[in-house]
């Protein structure tokens, strides 16, 4: 038995199975990339609580054009990897991930292309949001800035790898979902 309100609400938000096998990859990969990447394709700041693993971003970027809800979960897989290896700060900059997951997703739920999403509505949030999250931690307001500059670069270069997988996976993801756009 359930009331009016739980039938609507799960009606509007219920996952597919492809969506849920979707996000356990894309979990997976947030979670292996900054375990196997550490050291390798990662660039660290300790002084400032910058880093940059090289496609990091690239499963939530993924994840966002299968809904809010498999953004979040990909964007908290992606945060318990980098405090598995970088520990709290960088941790607390890979939770501002599931901020602008859930708001890309919904922006892309409503029709806009990925593109735009990506570059006008999830860099300013991302990269804002990672300067805002580090002074909370007591760096200066110069460590913030290199957090956001940086964070804008590696967020440009992870939108385009991503980009690039969506529009070579667009024929798999027709099958999946119709309303997915990549110009």
């Amino acid at each position: 038995m359930s009331s009016p309100f739980s039938r609507h609400y799960l009606g509007r938000y219920r996952l597919r199975s492809k969506d849920i096998a979707l996000a356990a990859v894309f979990a997976a990969l947030a979670l292996a990339i900054p375990l196997l990447f550490r050291g390798s394709l990662q660039i660290v700041i300790p002084g400032v609580g910058y880093s940059a693993t090289l496609a990091s971003h690239v499963p939530v970027m993924l994840s966002i054009v299968l809904g809010p809800t498999v953004a979040a979960f990909v964007a908290t897989a992606s945060t318990v990897g980098f405090f598995m290896t970088l520990g709290p700060v960088v941790a607390a900059r890979a939770a501002t991930h599931i901020v602008w997951g859930i708001i890309s997703a919904f922006a892309v739920k409503r029709g806009l292309s990925i593109l735009w999403v990506l570059f006008l509505i999830a860099l300013p949030i991302h990269a804002v949001g990672e300067g805002l999250v580090v002074m909370a931690f007591g760096i200066p307001w110069e460590g913030a800035l290199i957090n956001i500059v940086g964070t804008a670069i590696h967020h440009i270069i992870d939108s385009i790898i991503s980009i690039i997988i969506l529009k070579a996976a667009l024929p798999l993801l027709k099958n999946i979902n119709s309303r997915i756009r990549v110009r």
